[in-house]
């Protein structure tokens, strides 16, 4: 049970990722703007020839100003969007459909509830009785002051009711309304029901949410230090999205009317004064839930690289120098730090307890210096350039903020080098001479994730997982692959270290996998593999069919052998199909089957196959002749071209091929095959291979 919740909340962590990542783009928006149109400013550097009120450049920051609020006001519907597509295991556009809507629907039947009881008067104003920042407006709507929870309710709710009834099926007459159009129906239904009871229910939910944050608060620099450390110790778990999100963005962050307006949400409210050109000094309190990030992320961690640097074996120091500075430049530019926290976390596991409370120090520190730097996604240099250089050290004190990164840095930097070299920590180019240095390289990651490679890198990762049927569902946050399993125990952590993990983290039926940045394309790779093997069903209707029945040839001459022989365990293992393999007498291909040529390798070395009924048949020449770069192989055929059973279709020097030193056993896969009931392997027929579908 335990595991089960820690596996759920992973995901609800992730599904955060979505809309969070539009908060840069929408804060880049709003810094820009509010500060280069502040009329201070511009009076102060003398810019109002070019910067004052009517210029064409004023007007288009006012229009960036305007852009940027729009988004950080709408938030809520942005998360119930953003969520539900997160969270959706299948069709999530539908899930996104059914999100908004179920938003609109529920924010209605608030505003009836609030209208009939006489809380929101025939005009639109409120009653007398009615308590300041109870009732806000959102999508057009006098409803509740939920804020982003509002958004959390609706985003989860609908996910569970997507996820639930996706595929449900109705009686003929009913059928039209049945698989994914049910889900926008039931949670229109549901919702109605929701916002009533939120009605009754949020009033009481909103004294909590103001206590619990009035108890945070209540607490000083201490509860900021013990925030800061939670953080950072739940990075490992990917919980860490789970545990701020409501202290940015909710009243557990504290409140403030800012501009007439209650705001809710540390976050918020820095956005807020920062459009108000009223703000003299931005709150600190209300930073005090991320200004400390910049501390660790832009001075504390490049000190703890260097440390790792001087600490490397000489022999190694080249290697794990170009690593260590890649690593601590995405930290201080960007502010992701997992590429140089994950370096050590699993090796030297105390570096990173050292860490935490380093990070809970800062938090704390800063806020007690009064420092009050925004933030919209991570404690970057360009974050800390847009939200405090540029807003003015009358309002932020980002000067402060100087000193202290100068001594966290060496902080860092003396606390690692001590203890690496007392315990004799393996941090990055410390490794055992036969160990490879390894961080995120760009060499490595072109390695596996190229387009030669990558349909091998997705089989040999799927292996990995423990083959396809384990797979349940999959996504990805910055830097970590997340997949939930039905059997965790069939992870095999020696091949996804193949693939170039650096770091793997179980919990429950749910496994991370650390990749780096370019995590993103590894997953939607891996989607697309799924789906080609059947594994993420689309559309999906049950009903009966009448039996398809097709026949695969030899595409060459000479020994026929089970697949299983075939000395490359990807093609052995089926990894990439059933099917058979041939030890060529000759140099000619012909074509397996009727119907198109669907795929020819750049290489040459390879050619896809599909018939008139369907099946997607792999021709890989040789093992490994990917390296011959084309040469040797003729193709006599182009993509889309319609060929029959028998057509030669490519020739290859096999005397030549051989002499290279490559085997020129070529297997012959169904890339499809999960598509099939039964595949039958007869070596000694015309026709090797039978499907039935």
């Amino acid at each position: 049970m335990k595991n089960h919740i820690f596996g759920i909340l992973q995901r609800v962590g992730r599904s955060f990722m979505l809309p969070v990542a539009i908060l840069p783009i929408a804060g880049f928006f709003l810094g820009l703007g509010s500060s280069l149109t502040n009329p201070t400013m511009i009076a102060t550097y003398n810019l109002s020839a070019i910067l004052g009120p009517g210029t064409p450049l004023n007007t288009f920051l006012t229009i960036l100003k305007q852009a940027g609020n729009a988004l950080f006001n709408n938030l809520p519907i942005i998360f119930a969007v953003g969520i539900a597509i997160g969270m959706a295991k299948r069709e999530k556009e539908v899930a996104a459909l059914s999100a908004v809507i179920a938003y609109f629907v529920m924010n209605a039947s608030i505003n009836a509830m609030l209208t009939s009881s006489g809380q929101i008067r025939a005009d639109g104003t409120l009653a007398p009785d009615v308590l300041k920042g109870m009732v806000t407006t959102s999508v057009g709507i006098q409803t509740l002051q939920m804020g982003v929870f509002g958004g959390i309710i609706v985003g989860l709710g609908v996910s569970v009711l997507h996820n639930r009834f996706h595929r449900i099926k109705f009686p003929n007459a009913l059928a039209f309304f049945g698989g994914s159009r049910f889900v926008p129906i039931i949670s229109t239904i549901v919702y109605v029901f929701v916002g009533i009871i939120m009605f009754y229910l949020w009033p009481t939910v909103q004294e909590g949410i103001f206590a619990l944050g009035t108890l945070v608060a209540g607490t000083g620099y201490v509860g900021t230090f013990i925030f800061g450390m939670i953080e950072r110790a739940l990075i490992p778990f990917g919980l860490h999205h789970v545990f701020y999100l409501p202290f940015w963005q909710t009243g557990v962050g504290g409140t403030m009317t800012v501009a007439g307006q209650l705001v809710e949400g540390g976050q918020n409210i820095f956005f807020a004064q920062l459009a108000d050109g009223a703000t003299t000094h931005f709150s600190a309190d209300a930073c005090r839930y991320f200004t400390g990030k910049f501390v660790t992320m832009m001075f504390g961690l490049p000190g703890a690289a260097l440390a790792m640097y001087h600490c490397a074996r000489p022999e190694k120091k080249k290697v794990a120098g170009g690593l260590l500075f890649s690593a601590a430049m995405t930290s201080m530019l960007t502010g992701i730090t997992e590429p140089l926290e994950f370096s050590f976390l699993f090796v030297a596991p105390i570096l990173f307890v050292v860490e935490v409370v380093l990070a809970g120090a800062a938090f704390m520190i800063v806020h007690m210096l009064n420092i009050a730097v925004g933030l919209t996604f991570s404690g970057g240099l360009l974050d800390f350039f847009f939200f405090g250089i540029l807003q003015g050290n009358d309002k932020t004190d980002w000067i402060r903020m100087i000193p202290v990164g100068i001594v966290y840095f060496f902080l860092y930097y003396f606390i690692f080098k001590f203890l690496i070299e007392k315990f004799d920590l393996k941090t990055p180019g410390r490794e055992e001479n036969q160990q490879e240095t390894r961080l995120y390289t760009r060499k490595d990651y072109h390695r596996y994730n190229s387009d030669k490679k990558e349909f091998e890198f997705i089989a040999l990762l799927v292996r990995g997982l423990g083959g396809v049927n384990n797979i349940l569902d999959l996504d990805c946050c910055a830097t970590r692959l997340r997949c939930t399993l039905e059997n965790v125990d069939l992870v095999d952590d020696m091949i996804l270290k193949e693939t170039g993990s650096r770091g793997i983290m179980k919990g429950g039926d749910s496994i991370q996998i650390i990749y780096g940045p370019s995590v993103t394309i590894i997953k939607s790779n891996l989607e697309t593999y799924l789906a080609e093997q059947g594994q993420i069903p689309f559309n999906y209707v049950e009903e009966y069919v009448e039996p398809l029945v097709d026949k695969i040839y030899a595409p060459l001459r000479g020994k026929r052998l089970p697949l299983q022989e075939v000395p490359d365990a990807i093609f052995s293992e089926g990894m990439l199909g059933e099917g058979f393999a041939i030890d060529p007498s000759d140099g000619k291909v012909y074509a397996p089957v009727n119907g198109r040529i669907s795929a020819i390798f750049d290489t040459k070395h390879a050619l896809v196959f599909e018939s008139d009924l369907g099946a997607e048949v792999l021709v890989h020449i040789g093992i490994d002749t990917v390296r011959l770069g084309g040469r040797y192989f003729h193709i006599l055929v182009e993509v889309g071209q319609q060929v029959e059973a028998g057509n030669l279709v490519a020739t290859f020097d096999l005397e030549a091929i051989k002499a290279e030193g490559y085997t020129a056993i070529t297997p012959i896969v169904v890339s499809n095959s999960n598509f099939y009931n039964e595949i039958k392997v007869e070596l000694e027929k015309e026709e090797i291979l039978t499907l039935i579908k």
